[in-house]
């Protein structure tokens, strides 16, 4: 029977006779458990070095920093430069005011040997040098007629006359109903004195350089006062200006007056731009130089709308070439 190690001895009979087995030697078991030791130190000692060596890449090797949210910077975006901010500009509705002469119906075109002389003025001028500068593009006289406290009043009154053009002050005058309507607040009024009427006069010519006549803007109310025309109009007199009336009114005794105190004078024959359309502006433009053709001269008043500026740089050089004569305002006074 093969030997095999057992912890303890014991007895077993075999054929009558008692056999004793005693365990191996404790020597050998020593030796034994000898053998398995150094194996069971080596995976310790591999354990604590890998452990070891986790800990030291640990502390050697930092991690990563944590990403804080942070809120999206928005793009910076290049600020263009701004047009200057514009005022509103008020219109009268001018459809009524038809003068009983210089009226019917005038071909569009007619015979080269009818040649006839016309002004053109460019109200409620001030607002922008953009308008300013188209309108001087155009190689025609054109009147620039410039509202008093206007934001770029001063500056395109001195570049139109840098470029020779003639400069009108464009009064702000009380229109009929002007309580439901928005009015410049330094405006004329019929309920003004004439002591403040002279004094807002002043104020006006002190703030639009180079102004050689005025006419009014609106006035539909007070262009028909016999009174305080003659208060206005007595101070253009005393400045050696012309005086042109808009005829916002049919009634309007502006022209009169201005007879009456001696002030050079002219009244509007057509306004171009009460329609804002292009081909109904250009249309208008050519009644006018018929009229002009018919009767000498005539004089319309127009305002710097787009529309307005596309029908003037369209219409304008080809009637100058056909023989109209454009001149400034001035020219046409008595």
């Amino acid at each position: 029977m093969p030997y095999r190690p057992v912890a303890e001895p014991y007895h077993y009979q075999a054929k009558g006779s008692i056999v004793t087995v005693r365990r191996k030697p404790a020597k050998n078991r020593r030796r034994k458990k000898g053998n398995r030791r150094p194996f069971a130190v080596v995976i310790v000692i591999a354990v604590l070095a890998l452990c070891g060596a986790l800990f030291l890449l640990e502390q050697t090797v930092s991690p990563p920093p944590k990403k804080t949210a942070q809120k999206p910077v928005a793009a910076v975006k290049q600020k263009m430069p701004q047009r200057p901010p514009e005022q509103p500009v008020v219109h009268e509705d001018y459809s009524t005011a038809v003068l009983p002469h210089h009226e019917g119906v005038f071909p569009k075109k007619t015979p080269m040997a009818h040649r006839g002389t016309v002004a053109i003025i460019v109200d409620d001028m001030g607002n922008s040098m953009h308008e300013a500068d188209a309108l001087l593009a155009i190689d025609v006289p054109l009147t620039f007629s410039i509202i008093p406290g206007f934001v770029k009043g001063k500056e395109v009154a001195e570049a139109a006359h840098r470029k020779g053009r003639e400069v009108m002050l464009h009064i702000p005058m009380e229109p009929k109903g002007y309580q439901q309507k928005p009015f410049e607040k330094n405006g004329l009024l019929v309920a003004l004195s004439d002591e403040e009427i002279d004094k807002r006069m002043e104020g006006y010519l002190g703030t639009v350089p180079h102004v050689i006549g005025a006419n009014n803007h609106m006035g539909s109310r007070f262009t028909e006062d016999r009174r305080k025309m003659t208060a206005v109009l007595t101070v253009l007199k005393g400045k050696g200006l012309f005086f042109i009336d808009s005829k916002t009114t049919p009634a309007s005794v502006g022209d009169k007056v201005a007879r009456e105190l001696g002030v050079p004078t002219a009244s509007r024959n057509v306004f171009l731009d009460n329609e804002q359309d292009v081909a109904a502006i250009t249309a208008q433009i050519e009644r006018l130089a018929a009229m002009a053709r018919k009767t000498g001269s005539a004089i319309g008043i127009c305002h710097p709308h787009k529309t307005t500026l596309q029908a003037l740089a369209a219409t304008l050089p080809v009637l100058k070439a056909e023989g109209i004569t454009f001149v400034y305002a001035s020219a046409l006074v008595r």
